[in-house]
């Protein structure tokens, strides 16, 4: 009994990819143009409190609210302009607000309840206030105090105390005191339970970013990406050559670019989950890559003496099948967090399609194409080097001139 096998694609397709490489290159040229401007001139990535820094509030309403009466709510709190947007379906009335402040308390502000407190209370031998840990204030007393009266002392001064909490409390040692004070998401929650009602308002979860440690994240997940395409290069150097090299790292920065324009077009937050997405795509699209660039390696023993580029093509048509396959399965895998998927998760699923259609056309427009560009480019220097004229040997000259 014979055994008959679905062909997706045809064997013996012969479809001249490499024939539209001009165009493919150009069209992706424009768009990694277009997708960095966005990025980082206009109007430049939503970046998340991973990345930015401040507060992020993830609120339940338990009646439908309107994006914008809820954005001027908070603005009216003096936070600047807020970021707000739905979160999940909008029949869960759930929404992500963030400002980009972490704390109500500036340096002056607790500068001046430093010295009430010295005032009210003696025996203060050292104070701390960080603006990027959040609204936290630390003394060190010589000795016990109550803590009632500590927190009226702060509370003279301004700030509305929610917390304190006794840190040591060691025979004959320093006491060590630390006050927490009303935050930003503190005071927007109070502001929208009186706006909608005490039991109409519920916060879901509060997070907290300092500036300075946004801007390093920033900085790792940059350069997680550019270790990841390092590591590739080298990869591929070492297993095929290294001509074969530069194709692939442009084709992966094609992909983390293209992936990268899905933010900056549906306006979503990028922060770290992003970040993985993009490393996720530019190891999906290597591997895809690397099984044509077997191929081409196969072949290349098969037929030897065919030029590069119909050994590309040639190379690509017999991958056809099986690269839609896989790319069309792992597509498949995220239609389910499309539909039923909220928030981050819904964000990762649908930037993952856009980078499994970007590592695709790679592939097939991008890395392979440069492979035969640059070999083209290496032969046509070898010949001009060989074209060139040979100086003479000085015995010739010498006999010539005798």
């Amino acid at each position: 009994m014979e055994m008959k096998y679905f062909e997706l694609i045809k064997s013996g397709t012969n479809h001249d990819f490499v024939r539209y490489r001009g165009i493919a290159v150009t069209i992706s040229v424009i768009l990694n143009a277009l997708v960095l401007f966005g990025a980082i001139v206009w109007p430049k990535l939503n970046y998340g409190v991973d990345f930015a820094g401040g507060t992020e509030l993830q609120i339940h309403f338990k009646r439908p609210v309107d994006v914008g009466e809820l954005r001027d709510e908070v603005s009216k709190l003096g936070f600047g302009e807020p970021t707000v947007q739905r979160y999940g379906s909008e029949s869960e009335n759930q929404f992500l607000v963030r400002v980009e402040r972490i704390a109500l308390l500036t340096k002056e502000k607790a500068d001046a309840i430093q010295a009430d407190v010295q005032q009210s209370l003696t025996g203060l031998s050292a104070f701390r206030f960080d603006p990027e840990v959040g609204d936290k204030l630390d003394f060190t007393f010589k000795q016990p105090v109550d803590e009632s009266a500590l927190k009226g002392a702060v509370e003279k001064a301004g700030a509305q105390v929610k917390e304190v909490r006794l840190l040591t409390a060691r025979e004959g040692a320093d006491r060590e005191y630390t006050v927490i004070t009303q935050g930003p998401g503190d005071k927007i929650g109070s502001a929208l339970r009186a706006k909608y009602g005490q039991d109409q308002v519920e916060i879901v979860r509060t997070e907290y970013v300092g500036p300075q440690v946004g801007k390093q994240l920033r900085v790792d997940g940059i350069l997680s990406v550019l270790y990841a395409m390092a590591m590739i290069l080298v990869y591929v150097g070492f297993r095929f050559d290294f001509r074969f090299s530069p194709g692939v790292v442009i084709a992966l920065i094609h992909d983390a670019i293209i992936t990268l324009g899905f933010f900056v077009v549906s306006r979503h937050e990028f922060n770290l989950t992003s970040v993985t997405v993009i490393l996720t795509v530019v190891g999906y699209s290597v591997n895809d890559t690397i099984v044509v660039y077997d191929r081409i390696r196969e072949n290349a023993k098969r037929h030897k003496g065919k030029p590069l580029r119909d050994l590309v093509n040639l190379s690509i048509n017999e991958m056809l099948g099986r690269t839609i396959l896989t790319s069309g399965a792992t597509a498949l895998s995220l239609v389910g967090l499309l539909f039923y998927g909220v928030g981050t998760i819904w964000d990762f699923a649908a930037a993952m399609v856009v980078g499994i259609i970007s590592g695709t056309y790679s592939t097939w427009y991008i890395a392979s194409p440069m492979t035969i560009w640059l070999e083209e480019h290496m032969a046509q220097r070898k010949a001009l080097e060989e074209a060139k004229p040979k100086p003479k040997k000085p015995d010739a000259q010498a006999a010539a001139v005798r």
